[in-house]
């Protein structure tokens, strides 16, 4: 029987973690270096990946950085060229944008980008990491949201549709590809504070922007623990999920939300 230790570890693993410059994505590069995975950090900010790269680089872990725009179907394809053998035996799908815009002004270059960043990119990166990992299997752990499952404001309703779509690509891959040897759940996080979150929450202040005001109030009050998350609290549960302790969780949709959608 495998020691709790050796369950945790990631030790030998290599993790593609998107989104990886900032956020959920900085924090689940942090919790998973800490287990020892080497890692694949994809971002289209360069200055960010930088900064993380040196945060991380030391101990025995390996550490790659690659400035990739995650709208451009092209640029992840050759991404995966590029690996080549030393693809990952692990993909966390977390890059992603919250654009806002009046329903009713929404036009299609919006919405055409809003699915690109929030739901191709998975898609596609999931395509790749399937064919690559065909004979060998590995973990997939898409990062959702509870807009997915519960509106708040109308403009948002493009990043609903897109997420809620994330949902449905990870239940289709983990009934698909689950005999081939991979585990593929997603998470549902709300109600945590980012540089994203806090900016958002700034200049609704600044602005004196009423409507957010007010969305934000109702938001944390339906916040069953009473606070915001942060952003390791998400990468906690990806570690989990991404480590032998979840060796039996596979199509699983797993809030970390403070009892958001509980209340």
């Amino acid at each position: 029987m495998q020691t709790l230790t050796e369950l945790l570890s990631l030790n030998g693993r290599r993790v593609l973690i998107t989104g990886a410059a900032a956020g959920i994505g900085h924090a689940i590069a942090l919790r998973f270096a800490e287990a020892g995975a080497n890692l694949d950090l994809v971002d289209q900010d360069e200055a960010g990946l930088a900064r993380l790269a040196d945060e991380l680089r030391c101990g025995s872990r390996q550490v790659r950085t690659h400035v990739v725009d995650l709208t451009d179907r092209a640029a992840m394809t050759a991404l995966w060229e590029d690996m080549g053998d030393e693809a990952p035996d692990t993909l966390i799908n977390n890059a992603g944008s919250y654009p806002m815009r009046d329903y009713e002004e929404v036009d299609s270059h919006f919405l055409e980008k809003t699915l690109q960043v929030n739901l191709e990119s998975a898609l596609w990166m999931a395509q790749g990491f399937v064919a690559r990992r065909k004979r060998k299997g590995g973990v997939i752990i898409n990062v959702s949201s509870v807009e997915a499952l519960i509106p708040l404001r109308d403009d948002l309703i493009p990043y609903g549709v897109a997420k809620a779509g994330v949902l449905a690509l990870t239940r289709g891959l983990a009934h698909s590809y689950g005999r081939d040897g991979f585990r593929v759940n997603v998470l549902v996080p709300g109600a945590i504070r980012t540089p994203g979150t806090d900016r958002l929450r700034g200049s609704a202040i600044r602005k004196l922007d009423v409507d957010m005001i007010k969305t934000g109030i109702q938001f944390g009050s339906r916040l069953a623990l009473g606070r915001w998350g942060k952003a390791d609290e998400v990468a906690r549960v990806a570690l989990f999920l991404a480590s032998d302790l979840a060796s039996y969780v596979h199509g699983a949709m797993i809030p970390v939300d403070g009892g958001f959608l509980a209340s």
